[in-house]
C-alpha cells in the first residue's frame, strides 16, 4: 500500500493506495459520525496526563471535544500550518514544557501515520503535500525554511523518507481519474491558507510520458484563501460589536481603539493571543473610557472564557451559509457573549473583493506566463472548500464559461492525489 497525507491548515487527511487504481481515503471517529478528514487542531488538558505526570496531547476531534467539553483548563492549537514559514516562531510553553513547531505538526503527522498502519499501509516513506508558494505574512517567500520543517516534523512522527507534491497537482491526479480522453486542465485548489493552481495535461497519455511530471505546463499560487475570508466576515461583520468602532477620551483627546487587538481578534489563531494579563489589564482600564463600554466587556469576555474557536465555527457556518442562500443571519449565543448580525452575500462579496481580485491576477498571471489562453483550457476542476463560494467560482465561469467548470472531492482530492503520486514514485 502506498500512502498519501494531506496535513493542511483546517483539515488534514489520509489516503492509501494499491498496486491497482483503487484509493481508499481513511475514515476517523468523530461523535457525529466517521468523517473523511482530521481537524488540524491539539488541545493539552492540564488534568489530562500519563503515569509520568506528562500531559497525553489530544488530536482532532478529540481535541475539539476536550476543548469544548472540558473543564476548562485547556490549552488548544490551531492553524499551526501558518507559521511554517515564520523565523520568529520555533517553540511554545505549554504548562512548564516547551514544543518546537515540528513537534505540533508531528502530532497530527503521526495521527495519520497511525490511521495508515492500522489499514496495513507501510508508512516508513510517504508522499505529502504542500501549497505552490509558501508565503510568509510579510510577502517573502520561504519554500526552503518552509519545507525543511515539514520534513523535520515528519521524521518527528517516524517517517524517515517524505516526498512533496504541489496541492493542485495532487488533486489534478485525483481528476485524472475520471478521464477517459486526454485534456489540458487549470486545477485550482482552495484550501484554509493558500490558493494553489496547476496547468496540466491530463488523461491517459501522461502514462506514456517518460516522466509523467512532464505533462505539467505551470503552476501559481499565492497565500491566501477560506482563512482570509473568514477573516474579512468578522473585520467587517462582527468586530464593531467588540468595540472596533467604539473611542476613549485621554488627556483631553478622543482616541480610537487599538487597531492591533482587532487584527488579532480577525485572525481565529491568533484569538488566544490576547489573554495575556498586559492585555486584559489595558482593556479593562480602556473599558472606563470609551463611548460603548458595553462592547468592550464582551469582549474581555470573549477573551477570558476562551471563546474565540466557538466565534469562528460560527463565522464558518455563515459563511458556508451564504455559498446556498443569498442572505444568512450569523448568530453567535455562548453566555456571556450574543453576538447577531444579518450578512447578505452582495455584502460578503465585497468584503472580499480584494481577495477575489488577487485570485483571478494570480489565475491570469499562470496563464500569460504559459502562453495558454482560455479557449486552449479544457477543463477547469475546482476543489477545496473555498471553491464552493460562488464569487470564487465565478472568476472561472467569466474566464473558461460555466459549461468548463467541474468541481468535487472538496476535502479528499488532495489526499487521493498524493497516494496515487506515491504509487507513481514508490511503485
Amino acid at each position: 500500500m502506498f500512502v498519501g497525507m494531506d496535513f493542511g491548515t483546517t483539515n488534514s487527511a489520509v489516503a492509501l493506495a494499491g498496486a491497482g487504481r483503487d484509493v481508499e481515503v481513511l475514515d476517523f471517529v468523530t461523535a457525529a459520525g466517521p468523517s473523511s478528514t482530521l481537524r488540524s487542531v491539539l488541545a493539552f488538558e492540564n488534568a489530562r496526563r500519563d503515569a509520568q505526570r506528562r500531559i497525553v496531547p489530544l488530536v482532532g476531534h478529540d481535541a475539539i471535544e476536550a476543548y469544548v467539553h472540558g473543564d476548562g483548563d485547556c490549552r488548544f492549537l490551531q492553524s499551526f500550518k501558518s507559521y511554517l514559514t515564520s523565523r520568529s516562531f520555533t517553540s511554545t510553553a505549554i504548562y512548564g514544557k516547551a514544543y518546537a513547531l515540528e513537534d505540533l505538526v508531528a502530532l497530527i503527522v503521526a495521527r495519520l501515520r497511525q490511521a495508515a498502519v492500522a489499514r496495513g499501509g507501510q508508512v516508513e516513506r510517504v508522499v505529502a503535500g504542500r501549497p505552490v508558494r509558501f508565503v510568509a505574512e510579510g510577502g517573502e517567500q520561504e519554500d526552503a525554511y518552509a519545507t525543511g520543517r515539514l520534513v523535520d516534523a515528519f521524521a518527528r512522527a517516524g517517517i524517515g523518507e517524505v516526498a512533496f507534491e504541489y496541492e493542485p497537482i495532487a488533486a489534478a491526479y485525483y481528476y485524472e481519474s475520471t478521464l477517459r480522453r486526454d485534456q489540458t486542465v487549470l486545477v485550482a485548489d482552495f484550501g484554509g491558507g493558500t490558493s494553489d493552481f496547476c496547468l496540466i495535461r491530463l488523461g491517459p497519455g501522461r502514462a506514456g510520458l517518460a516522466r509523467p511530471e512532464d505533462a505539467i505546463i505551470g503552476t501559481a499560487g499565492l497565500g491566501l484563501a477560506g482563512d482570509a475570508f473568514d477573516r474579512r466576515i468578522v473585520e467587517h461583520g462582527i468586530s464593531d460589536q467588540f468595540g472596533k468602532r467604539t473611542t476613549y477620551a485621554s488627556d483631553g483627546k478622543i482616541l480610537p481603539m487599538p487597531a492591533w487587538v482587532y487584527a488579532k481578534l480577525e485572525r481565529w489563531h491568533h484569538v488566544a493571543f490576547l489573554n495575556t494579563p498586559s492585555t486584559l489589564r489595558m482593556l479593562r482600564d480602556l473599558k472606563r473610557h470609551v463611548e460603548h463600554p458595553d462592547q468592550l466587556e464582551m469582549l474581555l469576555d470573549l477573551i477570558e472564557h476562551n471563546l474565540g474557536y466557538h466565534l469562528y465555527r460560527s463565522v464558518e457556518q455563515a459563511k458556508r451559509e451564504l455559498s446556498l442562500a443569498d442572505e444568512t443571519v450569523l448568530r453567535f449565543d455562548h453566555d456571556p457573549v450574543v453576538v447577531e448580525r444579518r450578512i447578505t452575500r452582495a455584502e460578503f462579496e465585497g468584503w472580499i473583493g480584494k481577495e477575489l481580485a488577487a485570485i483571478e491576477a494570480c489565475v491570469d498571471g499562470l496563464l500569460d506566463a504559459t502562453g495558454t489562453g482560455p479557449a486552449q483550457v479544457d477543463r477547469v476542476f475546482l476543489t477545496g472548500g473555498s471553491s464552493l463560494v460562488p464569487a470564487v467560482r465565478a472568476i472561472f465561469a467569466r474566464h473558461f464559461g460555466e459549461d468548463r467548470l467541474s468541481a468535487g472531492g472538496e476535502f479528499i482530492s488532495v489526499a487521493t492525489g498524493l497516494a496515487q503520486r506515491a504509487r507513481e514514485l514508490f511503485g
